[in-house]
């Protein structure tokens, strides 16, 4: 597959149009550009504007919530993004969801990168939609090539030295950063308890030390442990998704850390608001804010909302105080 193929694919996506004829096509191309891929991604450029960057957190299949934060935040090469993971279940377009963000990985890898979370892994997506919706749309063995394209998706990424991303957070056995380097991928979860907790950990105010997860995986770390880990590796910010937080962001540890959930009206139950975080060149960072709908408004499979309502669209602007010092 070419890169006109991968332009068509963007295009009609982003359209609301579901290439059928392409996707196993295109799927068998992802993985071969899955395929090693570091577990930390490093962007190194001498050019300060290169790190310029918009973050989201989990997405879960909300295809039009996706499509209306990238066009605020503009398509690559135009905008640099890195996605935290948790990009499919619970929603009901996640193939459209997780085609697009490969696609855009595949046409613009300099621009565009995808970490690894939780729900990218067959025993989490066979039981929250996933796994179904391959079947049903298409075939069953379309969820296994997924799965090859998922277990390659890197764990973290480092920018600049100071901000560490993953899609959730610490662990008691991770001591220096070189241990996520060395992870080995592709890997199935959970066959190492470093890389089960980079992504099932939780950040708890509650919490001093290392505490007991509710999850029943991993566990919950207490601001202590941020601080400790942030000094000692001489990081400034950690940056993380997976937890449902109603403003669509929550700070924790003096904005030490940062959670990001980029997915709005959460599986129609939850009246949260969705984010996306913005990194300048000086590491400056700001945050953009999806307001949750009033009611929220039925999707067909392939196709997006035309009217979303007002307070829908209405993107409201956070100017926070340097959170790298």
């Amino acid at each position: 597959m070419g890169s006109m193929s991968i332009v068509k694919v963007i295009t009609k996506m982003v359209t609301g149009v579901t290439v059928v004829s392409l996707l196993l096509v295109f799927l068998v191309f992802a993985y071969q550009n899955c395929k090693g891929k570091p577990s930390v991604i490093t962007p190194k450029s001498a050019n300060r504007k290169d790190y310029t960057a918009i973050y989201l957190g989990d997405i879960h299949g909300q295809y039009s919530d996706l499509l209306r934060l990238s066009e605020y935040g503009g398509l690559p090469p135009k905008s640099n993004y890195f996605f935290l993971g948790d990009y499919v279940d619970h929603g009901k377009q996640s193939l459209e969801t997780i085609c697009l963000l490969l696609a855009f990985t595949i046409k613009h890898p300099k621009n565009f990168f995808l970490l690894w979370g939780n729900h990218e892994c067959a025993s989490v997506n066979r039981i929250y939609g996933f796994y179904d919706e391959c079947k049903r749309r298409f075939h069953v063995r379309l969820g296994k090539i997924f799965m090859d394209c998922f277990n390659c998706l890197s764990v973290a990424a480092l920018i600049d030295e100071k901000i560490l991303c993953m899609h959730d957070g610490l662990s008691p056995d991770l001591h220096n950063l070189d241990q996520i380097r060395n992870l080995q991928c592709p890997a199935d979860l959970p066959e190492t308890a470093l890389l089960s907790d980079l992504l099932y950990s939780d950040p708890s105010k509650d919490a001093k030390g290392w505490g007991m997860n509710d999850r029943g995986v991993s566990y919950t770390f207490g601001a202590d442990k941020v601080s400790e880990f942030l000094q000692k590796h001489d990081l400034d910010l950690i940056c993380c998704a997976h937890q449902v937080v109603e403003d669509g962001y929550e700070f924790f540890v003096d904005r030490q850390l940062v959670t990001i959930f980029s997915a709005p009206n959460y599986c129609g139950e939850f009246d949260n608001a969705g984010d996306m975080m913005s990194v300048d060149e000086t590491l400056m960072c700001s945050l953009q804010i999806l307001k949750p709908a009033e009611k929220k408004p039925k999707f067909g499979f392939g196709s997006t909302n035309k009217n979303p309502s007002s307070k829908d669209e209405v993107i409201s602007f956070v100017n926070c105080r340097r959170l790298i010092w």
